[in-house]
């Protein structure tokens, strides 16, 4: 199976860029979709999250309160450090169970944190969805809601932006309308076909 890493900061237009490969028929594995399936309750990852951090990451009905746990972990590296020791290994298995049961030619695995993670290891190839980081900002705060404080905080764990473009093999510039985005990925979408092709 050809595994192709897709990634971007904070407000890059990560989710744009995937709704695009879905309707192109391509299986999108979702790194932040298997980190909230690993914390449902009763999932052991939960119970030993609750364990080193206590009660006060629960919300009365016994979901994680990500808010919180967001919270402590920005502002404590170490406490990130622990988190990441609790959730990553997890991680990563559920990742592999979803691309083992994707079908489609090559499959995009996207993951806000692919390079500073150990997920990069599951793809053959990289793409970047690049924005300057004004622009960043901007998107973030009108599209989640966000605190100026929590995007620097957010920002400040991803890779810097020179960092990802250096890593990436290929990079869409996500700057201008959605039809340029969308004409920069069909281009790609071809080429990983032939990636795919080649590789079966």
């Amino acid at each position: 199976m050809l595994v192709i890493g897709l990634t971007g900061g904070i407000g890059s237009g990560k989710t744009m860029a995937t709704d695009h490969f879905s309707r192109l028929g391509i299986t999108i594995v979702d790194a932040d979709l298997a980190s909230r399936i690993i914390v449902e309750p009763g999932k052991p990852a939960l119970q030993e999250i609750v364990s080193h951090f206590g009660k006060d990451v629960l919300q009365a009905d016994g979901s994680l309160n990500r808010a919180r746990l967001r919270e402590i972990v920005f502002a404590d590296p170490a406490a990130r450090k622990a988190l990441e020791r609790i959730t990553h290994p997890r991680i990563g298995e559920e990742i592999a169970r979803q691309l083992a049961a994707s079908t489609s030619p090559y499959t995009i695995l996207v993951s806000p944190l692919l390079f500073e993670s150990s997920q990069h290891r599951f793809a053959r190839r990289t793409v970047l969805i690049d924005v300057p980081e004004a622009l960043q900002r901007t998107r973030a705060a009108s599209r989640d809601g966000v605190s100026t404080e929590q995007i620097d905080a957010i920002m400040a764990v991803q890779m810097s932006r020179e960092k990802r473009r250096e890593l990436a093999d290929d990079v869409i510039v996500n700057d201008g309308q959605p039809e340029h985005l969308y004409a920069a990925i069909e281009a790609l979408h071809a080429q990983y076909l032939e990636m795919a092709r080649e590789q079966a």
